[in-house]
């Protein structure tokens, strides 16, 4: 068996902002994916990790004043957001992504099983930028015996607005 330092678990955010022309607001995100680091394949417990998105919108002229950005994320490696995994080269190693701290909402696209996360900002004249930073909680089953390597995903993230 390998030892257990030898696993290094890494999410990856990529974000992504769809064009909106005549927009009344502009919003960016900003974030960072959970960070697993070392997995005890020994360990009944689950590895957990956090990562956070900051979402921030600015109201740009006269037009409306309340926004609702909704932020989506890609199912990765896998192909599908209702099971996640991991690459070390060919090897897999299994996890996901959450919007609440009991795992049961599944980030994604909002298909399926999945769900997208999102707010309601009001933008006023002397308030004319709001944030909400989002955490994004990380989970990787217990038990499973992978080989030793360094595995990653690449999420994709998308806001709309």
């Amino acid at each position: 068996m390998p030892p257990v330092s030898s696993y290094l678990l890494r999410v990856a955010l990529c974000l992504s902002l769809p064009l909106t022309l005549n927009a009344a607001a502009i919003c960016t995100v900003t974030g960072t994916g959970p960070a697993f680091g070392n997995y005890n394949f020994l360990s009944a417990a689950p590895s957990v990790a956090n990562g956070q998105l900051t979402v921030s919108c600015t109201r740009v002229g006269r037009g409306r004043s309340t926004v609702a950005p909704v932020w989506s994320a890609s199912a990765g490696n896998s192909g599908t957001a209702a099971a996640r995994h991991m690459l070390s080269g060919v090897n897999i190693l299994n996890y996901n992504l959450y919007l609440d701290t009991a795992y049961t909402q599944i980030w994604g696209d909002g298909t399926g099983v999945t769900r997208t996360g999102g707010t309601s900002m009001r933008l006023r004249r002397r308030n004319p930028t709001q944030s909400v930073t989002v955490p994004i909680y990380g989970r990787a089953p217990a038990l499973q015996n992978p080989a030793a390597g360094v595995y990653g995903d690449t999420i994709v993230v998308t806001i709309t607005y």
